[in-house]
């Protein structure tokens, strides 16, 4: 596991063997022991640094305002449920939010939206498989691991290059 220091805070990366990114949250924030369970069984015994520096130059890309998809490869360890909510989100555009109902339409359940928000929360690659851009009904801002003040900062982040758009 590495640390990179973000504009809001040090961000915990963890990379496996073959150098596919399997973890990225705040490293100020307690992780679910499980989730780090599955990230120190998965992960490099040494580290990948070509794939820490690939990770941690697009994610300064990110931060400095570029709105390009990230290019990485990732290794999410979740159920297949999990897997398919998490690549759903992958979908959602740079500067756009979605509701976890909508989501949970898109996978062709509306009542699904629950299992949405639980799956969400156990998303163990944030910013890249972005987690912050999905929002309550009405576009109320729901919980984050990360915290409710970095969900907004991401999200006025990336919506700075969509003047008077809000989420």
């Amino acid at each position: 596991m590495r640390t990179w220091a973000s504009p809001l805070g040090p961000l915990a990366l963890a990379v496996d063997a073959r150098g596919a990114l399997v973890y990225l949250g705040f490293a100020d924030r307690e992780p679910r022991r499980r989730l780090l369970e599955r990230v120190a069984l998965a992960q490099a015994p040494a580290g990948v640094p070509e794939a820490f520096a690939r990770v941690e130059r697009q994610l300064e890309a990110y931060f400095s305002g570029a709105s390009i998809p990230f290019d990485l490869p990732l290794a999410p360890r979740g159920t297949p449920f999990q897997l398919r909510v998490w690549a759903e989100l992958r979908r959602i555009p740079h500067g756009r939010t979605l509701t976890y109902g909508e989501l949970a339409l898109r996978l062709g359940d509306p009542r699904l939206a629950r299992a949405v928000g639980a799956a969400n929360g156990a998303n163990p690659i944030s910013i890249i498989i972005p987690c912050h851009r999905l929002v309550g009904a009405g576009g109320a801002l729901t919980g984050f691991a990360g915290g409710l003040d970095r969900k907004r900062a991401l999200l006025d982040h990336e919506s700075a290059a969509r003047p008077g758009w809000r989420p």
